[in-house]
């Protein structure tokens, strides 16, 4: 079967959005805000807290990265009117990184602008090798300015020890995770073991370096690994939060959560739901296979 998935992947551009939308249903809240409002309330009712991600990277215009700053700060204001327990995730791209990086800094303070009314969270997201060192000058500016800002790195680029390193001495909010985009060799990890272990050694020298860390993984051998080193190096529950996709490893969310772990889980919406989709499923081959189910109604 993981030869089956791992061939519908490298077929993912070829298969009708409608499918692909259909098996997507269960990774995305919806298009709408108020579909993320809803999947929010029915995740805190199981005590997991959520961070809301407005989709849409691929952007050209200044004006779509505008629609998006908009966008994000009715996040906010939604959270604050439905007394949700979210945060808020960024990805600078969809704010016109790519287009004028001053520009993109202009639309990512309004963004802290609005998390500041009701002192809530903001996430900067990472994404391929050619963002990481605007994204991380774009953090740190916006941390001079508001406490209450994040960062995320991913374990499998060669460079992130350095990264974590430096994160870890100005006591960062770090979101920690394995890293889903293409990288060569000469910038990143490619083997399976090589990426947990970096995972771990980055874990290691945030927790012992003071910083509130996302543990943000699927991989069981992640979990344990982080679950082991949390009751040897005594961490408090205030300390770290375990973080997850939303629709993946619903059994191990909720063990996680009756274990006593803070537990928040990461949900998409917006009408640019493809690009994601399509990562997501790649990143997971075996997630694949509900496509194939999709196409011939296996088990509908």
């Amino acid at each position: 079967m993981n030869l089956l998935n791992n061939l519908i992947v490298g077929t993912l551009p070829f298969v009708p959005k409608q499918i692909v939308a259909k098996v997507a249903g269960r990774y995305i809240a919806g298009a709408a805000l108020p579909d993320a409002i809803k999947t929010v309330q029915q995740l805190n009712s199981i005590h997991a807290m959520a961070t809301v991600d407005v989709l849409g990277e691929d952007i050209f215009t200044k004006e779509q990265a505008i629609e998006s700053r908009n966008a994000s700060v009715a996040v906010y204001k939604s959270i604050a009117q439905n007394n949700i327990d979210s945060n808020l995730s960024i990805k600078l791209t969809s704010l016109g990184l790519k287009i004028d990086k001053q520009f993109c800094t202009e639309n990512v303070t309004t963004i802290v602008e609005a998390a500041k009314i009701d002192n809530n969270f903001l996430r900067i997201d990472m994404e391929d090798r050619t963002c990481t060192d605007d994204t991380l000058e774009i953090y740190r500016r916006m941390r001079s300015q508001y406490e209450k800002v994040g960062i995320v790195i991913q374990a499998y680029l060669h460079r992130s020890e350095k990264d974590i390193r430096r994160l870890a001495s100005e006591k960062a909010n770090v979101r920690l995770c394995k890293g889903i985009y293409n990288e060569p060799p000469e910038d990143a990890i490619k083997d399976r073991k090589g990426i947990q272990d970096n995972y771990l050694n980055l874990l290691r020298i945030l927790f012992e370096g003071g910083c509130y860390v996302g543990v943000a993984t699927h991989d069981d051998v992640l979990i344990n690994g982080a679950r082991k080193m949390i009751a040897e190096l005594n961490i408090p529950k205030e300390r770290y939060e375990f973080q997850m996709l939303l629709g993946v490893r619903h059994e191990t969310r909720n063990s996680l959560i009756a274990e006593g772990h803070r537990l928040r889980v990461y949900v998409p919406f917006g009408k640019d739901w493809y690009g994601y989709s399509v990562r997501r499923l790649k990143e997971n081959p075996q997630m694949a296979g509900n496509v194939f189910k999709a196409i011939f109604g296996v088990g509908q």
